[in-house]
């Protein structure tokens, strides 16, 4: 292995330790004691040893049994002494690694939830979640854990060297001359144990997107006769996450017996040499049986620290794959100068907003413009693909335009901070998202602290109140993974009652009876018309019957824009052709 492919390693996981090292802050205190813990476990360890080589030359060699009693009760008592600091060391560190765990998880999601949709967009779920579990769960090994590990096993090293040196300094000499060996073999396989890993993160996220994919659509799946090829599919993948596992196996196991020969031929020389030293009376028995003792600590201790460097190569793969999301920074952020202060009225502006996602290279808005009063109702209406979803992503701001600006009660929107905003806006979308709960979770979602007399009420409002009582459980009613348990039009409703709850002045309601049969849909228009009086309300639809009397119609698929009407608005010329009606 290159020498500069072992130093890259060496600074891949020394940048990963800097990053990740903040996130022990409040725990610090614990994986200190952890590692006074451990000195203290290393030196009982050394004293039982020197105790060991007392009892051989004072009473089993001198066959005095006076001799053995009062060592022999010393061992005990540092036995005992051992117990204890042993123990409060591994639990201390696993409490501070679970603590680093769970503190490093909440700020990975936290980071993420801070995304704008096309993150998600680009990126596949489930390699988003194995990042949040199997490479988090390897970076405390790194960081917490592994430091602790590495502490104790370089503690146990000086302490059981020095004691073979004060034993015998000239074999302790012959015995850390060999040293550099486990060294260099522990760097080079923890190189190539980097590059092996960084396969299987890479290959694990796959695999886990292949099955959340699958399950997430099982009826289409199931529909369209796809069984076997998803099982095809998720195999293939497997194949290739076994073969960078299998590389990860091969060098672990290659490793275990090279050192274990290695240190076969340490110890045979040694103790070939305080044979020598034995047969001309330079060193009792017990004095070498002590010696190998603590050669036989010492050297598990260097392997010790070359698995840790395995560990560590392992570690730094996944801390790649974590600091990936970490250095991808939210494209939406707050102005330092950015207001707190919720919309109180809700009169939307548009102002020649022009815009096109990333990477398609199309205009999708080209100089949009219209204004409404508060209270207003703004039928939005146009082809697929042309604009008509983005008006809402653009004034949730889930992206910004490119050109133009947009105001809520007059003010930028950008002048106002992402909480304020989205606080003055409700978004009711194509598909009724509901969350794995009961039916009293998903409506108080939209208000936190929401009595139970607010939840009741918002149901009456949204016509979902006697369906609701009906269910098995009533308000507490599991509605299953994304409301899989409810109808569409129960899971719609639901989704009008977190609306009414939320009580914001402006309402985007995006095509709210998509996927609903006629009957399901007249049922849900009573509730829709509730949501909207009183509230400026963008309605994206191709259903006129929504709202029979608009304040105002922008219609995205018109060739020649005109304004009608007072003049409150006026489009300049759209990509997606748009113009105004009242």
């Amino acid at each position: 292995m290159p020498l500069l492919a072992v130093s890259d390693e060496v600074r891949s996981v020394a940048a990963a330790f800097r990053r990740f090292w903040p996130y022990t802050r409040g725990d610090r205190r614990w994986l200190l004691f952890s590692g006074v813990c451990a000195v203290a476990a290393a030196a009982c360890e050394v004293a039982a040893i020197w105790l060991f080589g007392v009892i051989t030359d004072q009473a089993l060699a001198a066959r005095d049994l006076d001799a053995f009693w009062r060592p022999a009760l010393y061992w005990l008592g540092l036995a005992l002494a051992s117990a204890l600091v042993s123990f409060g060391g591994e639990y201390t560190t696993a409490l501070a690694g679970e603590r680093f765990l769970l503190r490093l998880r909440d700020g990975v999601f936290a980071h993420i939830q801070r995304m704008s949709p096309d993150f998600f967009d680009r990126r596949r779920l489930g390699d988003l979640m194995a990042r949040l579990t199997d490479d988090i769960e390897a970076i405390e090994e790194l960081v917490a854990s592994g430091l602790v590990q590495a502490v104790t096993a370089l503690v146990s090293v000086v302490f059981f060297a020095g004691a073979a040196l004060y034993v015998r300094w000239d074999l302790a000499l012959v015995a850390c001359a060999l040293v550099p060996l486990f060294v260099v073999t522990a760097k080079v396989f923890a190189a190539r144990l980097h590059a092996a890993a960084a396969r299987e993160r890479a290959s694990n996220g796959v695999m886990n997107s292949i099955v959340e994919e699958g399950l997430a659509n099982q009826a289409l799946v199931q529909s369209c006769n796809r069984q076997d090829a998803e099982a095809t599919r998720l195999h293939r993948e497997g194949r290739r996450w076994m073969a960078a596992k299998m590389a990860e196996a091969r060098l672990t196991a290659s490793y275990g017996p090279l050192i274990e020969v290695l240190e076969t031929v340490c110890v045979l020389v040694v103790l070939g040499m305080g044979a020598w030293e034995l047969s001309r009376d330079r060193l009792t028995l017990g004095g070498l049986l002590a010696f190998a003792a603590y050669l036989g600590y010492l050297y598990p201790q260097i392997q010790s620290l070359g698995r840790l460097a395995l560990t560590a190569g392992e570690a730094a793969a996944g801390a790649d794959r974590v600091l990936q999301v970490f250095d991808t920074r939210p494209e939406i952020t707050d102005r330092p100068s950015a207001r707190p202060r919720a919309a109180a009225r809700g009169g939307v502006a548009f102002d020649a907003v022009t815009f096109g996602y990333p990477g398609t290279g199309r205009t999708v808005l080209d100089g949009l413009t219209f204004r409404t009063r508060p209270g207003d109702l703004v039928l939005v209406t146009g082809p697929s693909g042309s604009g008509k979803s983005t008006i809402a992503k653009l004034l949730l701001r889930f992206h910004d335009p490119v050109a133009g600006g947009i105001r809520l009660d007059g003010v930028p929107i950008r002048d106002l901070t992402l909480h304020a905003l989205r606080a003055s806006v409700t978004l009711l979308a194509q598909e009724s998202l509901l969350f794995s709960g009961t039916v009293r979770d998903n409506i108080a979602y939209g208000r936190p602290g929401a009595s139970d007399a607010d939840v009741v009420a918002a149901a009456k409002a949204a016509d979902a109140h006697d369906f609701i009582t009906a269910l098995p459980q009533g308000y507490d009613t599991p509605v299953g993974q994304r409301g899989r348990l409810l109808s569409g039009g129960q899971r719609q409703r639901i989704a009008i009652a977190r609306a009414m709850i939320r009580n914001t002045p402006v309402v985007i309601l995006d095509e709210p009876t998509t996927g609903l049969d006629e009957a399901a849909a007249r049922r849900i228009l009573a509730p829709l018309r509730r949501l909207m009086e009183g509230r400026t309300t963008i309605l994206i639809t191709h259903d006129p019957h929504l709202a029979p009397r608009p304040d105002q119609i922008i219609d995205l698929g018109v060739a020649s824009p005109h304004v009608l009407g007072n003049g409150r608005a006026d489009l300049g010329g759209s990509a997606a052709s748009p113009t105004t009606h009242w």
